[in-house]
């Protein structure tokens, strides 16, 4: 059974979130917010409205959500005395014990989330390495992992655009996750992911290593201000591709978006392509590829504002976009992260999109060294 000093450890913990979080302010600002929304005209400007509404929700997630954690500290502590009483069983304390750390945890975490993009959701975009039909293979297997992820998490997961491959697996996949904080979780999936396992593709049943690479920006909503510049857009469309017979598309509702990028920084020069056959709806289909555009152009002006933060240039070597992250050996059972040397032999939940202790350790050890907004 938990000891008491276990069960002071977790009242501890709460009182400094409280601290931390600030939540007495917290509670006099929603009331000032709330104010503002009593004004006769409120909703004549309906985007300002949603925008302060959204503010209020933001600010009421943090008060309730450690008003919870604080009941449920309380009944922990008073469970533990009941056992002694014969009330409560050492079992029950235990499975509560478990729960309410998991609580403070999550609270511990999202805390850790404070940059204005990591409560945005995310484009995820997968591309399958040199290897053919294995790499290929694996690169559908983690879009399914993050599809699960996405679901186990209540997000909303949309494919954008899908490259199927010519035999088995897919050459590419963009992913919208839509949801709270998705940014801020999955980012930490950045980087190049390593296959290792005894290929179904190999007729020798030859060990085989396979890489495939994950993108990761945040999913920029209308609250953001990108600058675009419509002269430097071209636009393509072409007929989405499918599987033949009553679904193949005769229309051309695919769109391709070429803007031609010159980095304010640098000087540099770039296409960027985006292309976009989520819909059958052309104009749709170009909305989308428009707002993935400002989702990279966000991204880039991201990554220029980290470049210029010195603090992070000590863990860069670790964080690098683009090198290898982690691998997942499939016949050693064993999944383990490159830059924070966790790693479980749970292979089976990892790959049904249990990534959740990948991601937390990623936050505890880099999230303090990140610049905040």
């Amino acid at each position: 059974m938990v000891t008491q000093d276990q069960v002071k450890e977790l009242s501890e913990r709460c009182d400094a979130l409280k601290r931390y979080l600030d939540i007495d302010s917290k509670k006099i600002e929603v009331e000032e917010e709330e104010l503002r929304t009593h004004v006769p005209d409120f909703w004549e400007h309906r985007e300002a409205a949603e925008a302060q509404m959204k503010k209020i929700k933001d600010i009421r997630f943090w008060i309730e959500s450690y008003e919870a954690l604080e009941k449920q500290v309380e009944e922990l502590r008073l469970a533990f005395d009941f056992v002694k009483e014969g009330l409560v069983t050492e079992e029950e304390v235990d499975a509560q014990y478990e729960e309410v750390l998991k609580e403070i945890e999550n609270l511990e975490l999202r805390n850790m989330l404070r940059r204005e993009e990591d409560k945005l959701g995310v484009v995820l975009k997968i591309n399958a390495g040199a290897g053919g039909t294995e790499a290929q293979d694996w690169a559908q297997m983690l879009m399914r992992l993050y599809m699960r992820y996405g679901e186990r998490h209540g997000y909303k997961t949309t494919i954008a655009n899908l490259l199927e491959a010519d035999d088995a697996g897919i050459k590419s996949v963009t992913i919208n996750i839509e949801g709270d904080y998705a940014y801020g979780y999955l980012k930490s999936e950045n980087g190049v992911h390593r296959l290792v396992r005894v290929s179904p593709y190999n007729a020798q049943g030859k060990r085989m290593t396979s890489f495939a690479s994950v993108f990761v920006t945040p999913l920029v909503d209308d609250t953001i201000e990108v600058n675009i510049q419509p002269a430097l857009i071209s636009w393509d469309t072409f007929r989405s591709g499918g599987a033949g017979g009553q679904n193949v598309n005769k229309v051309e509702s695919g769109v391709r978006l070429r803007y031609q990028f010159k980095d304010p920084y640098t000087g540099e020069e770039e296409e960027i392509l985006i292309e976009n056959t989520e819909t059958r709806d052309q104009p749709k289909n170009k909305e989308n590829a428009l707002r993935h555009l400002r989702s990279i152009l966000y991204e880039k002006e991201l990554a220029h504002r980290m470049e210029e933060q010195a603090k992070i240039e000590a863990g860069k070597k670790k964080i690098e976009w683009g090198s290898q992250i982690r691998s997942y050996v499939f016949d050693d059972r064993r999944v383990k992260d490159h830059r924070t040397n966790y790693q479980t032999s749970d292979v089976n939940g990892v790959m049904d999109g249990e990534i959740d202790a990948f991601i937390k350790a990623y936050l505890m050890e880099f999230a303090a060294e990140e610049p905040h907004s």
